[in-house]
């Protein structure tokens, strides 16, 4: 069967082959007093707060569940707006706010909005692989720009403007980061968007990790700086509703009936269970709680941290946000007679029973390097990790 040079273009995600073999030792291991930890994928331990479960099932109780508009729940575009005024002082209108089948479908109607056939898309070095076959999918050239820690990995206005070229349509930027949890500095997003702007490009923003921020000097939407910014965010993290498959993006209002005519056809709509179910989200019980456990995840970056500079496993820049810790294994991937990033993961499964992510998916500049360790687990799974990898580095 002959396959389209499009799907020939997207590389496996990795992430996902490290989390097949992490499962197969764990059945393996099956019994054993040391069961796996599984710090590889980033996704929340807690779930759907009780008040997000409850509208559920009222919702199939009722029979709320034939098919909504494409845009998504009025209602629920309506409480959108009114947590961006609350949270962060923004006025986004409910009309430019446009409900999706996830994050990801909102990244994929994006781009298919806006990049033409060998456009290019200027994105940092590490970031998240999806993003860039996101591009590639709708024909779009991913360039990825190396980043350093000084710029706490992420792009800046001077690369940027280094990097355009007569293809480049824009960036694509994503603060907080997966996999390093660093956010850009508003006033560099600002001179970014500002550049971008002049030589008429898009400024793609994926913020599906934006509530979970622990610094206010990078807790803010870059909604605040323009309303030609687009937006991506998700229930999924700060939400803890991964599995329900619900996003939102944030549009120019010229581009919305654009997005709404493609979202029509490729989606129909969000789940509509989904969506009255994050009605409940934007309670003042649900809040609190989901603050509750923000405190919780900010407690274990704070704690885990510091024990994997005390491994020899660095972590260049503290994250200040997300739940992730982007540590370099060099030294620790010697100490176990083994080199990179990769050869260490599979180790650590093997020998620890700890999974972790190597940089592999992450990008191309000193990613063989890093590990990505996801911190969205309890404190005490965090220090049964921390006891066993100190045991094999020992």
């Amino acid at each position: 069967m002959k396959l389209a040079r499009r799907a020939e273009r997207i590389e496996p995600f990795y992430v996902m082959e490290v989390a097949k073999a992490a499962t197969r030792i764990a059945r393996e291991a099956a019994g054993s007093a040391s069961p796996m930890i599984f710090l590889n994928i980033g996704e929340p331990d807690f779930t759907a707060p009780p008040l997000v479960q409850q509208a559920a099932e009222r919702a199939i109780r009722d029979g709320r569940t034939q098919y909504t508009d494409a845009m998504g729940l009025d209602r629920l575009r309506e409480r959108i707006s009114g947590w961006y005024a609350e949270r962060f002082g923004v006025a986004v209108p409910a009309r430019r706010i446009v409900v999706t089948a996830g994050a990801s479908a909102a990244l994929q109607l994006a781009c298919l909005a806006l990049i033409e056939a060998g456009d290019e898309i200027l994105m940092p070095d590490p970031s998240y692989p999806c993003n860039r076959h996101f591009v590639s999918a709708a024909e779009g050239d991913a360039v990825l720009i190396p980043t350093t820690p000084a710029e706490r990995y992420q792009l800046s206005a001077a690369k940027v403007q280094e990097h355009w070229g007569p293809r480049t349509r824009g960036v694509l930027l994503a603060s907080p980061s997966n996999p390093t949890g660093t956010s850009i500095h508003p006033d560099e997003l600002r001179r970014i968007h500002s550049f971008v702007q002049a030589r008429g490009g898009i400024t793609l923003l994926d913020e599906i990790y934006l509530g979970l921020s622990y610094d206010e000097t990078f807790g803010h939407t870059g909604l605040a700086i323009d309303d030609q910014v687009v937006s991506i965010n998700s229930f999924s993290k700060y939400f803890n509703m991964t599995g329900w498959r619900l996003g939102w993006m944030v549009v120019p209002e010229v581009l919305a009936p654009v997005i709404e005519r493609l979202a029509q056809n490729l989606f129909i709509c969000p789940s509509t269970v989904a969506q009255h179910a994050a009605l409940a989200c934007f309670e003042t019980e649900s809040i609190a709680e989901y603050e509750r456990r923000r405190a919780e995840f900010r407690a274990r970056r704070d704690w885990f941290i510091p024990q994997l500079q005390a491994l020899g496993l660095t972590v260049p820049v503290m994250p200040d946000g997300a739940f992730y810790a982007w540590a370099d294994c060099s030294e620790a991937a010697r100490r176990l007679g083994v080199q990179g990033s990769w050869d260490f993961a599979f180790e650590a499964m093997q020998r620890a029973h700890v999974a972790v992510t190597p940089g592999r998916d992450f990008g191309h500049a000193e990613t063989s390097r890093f590990i990505r360790f996801s911190t969205a687990n309890s404190m005490a799974q965090l220090q049964e990790a921390v006891a066993r990898l100190a045991n094999i580095l020992q």
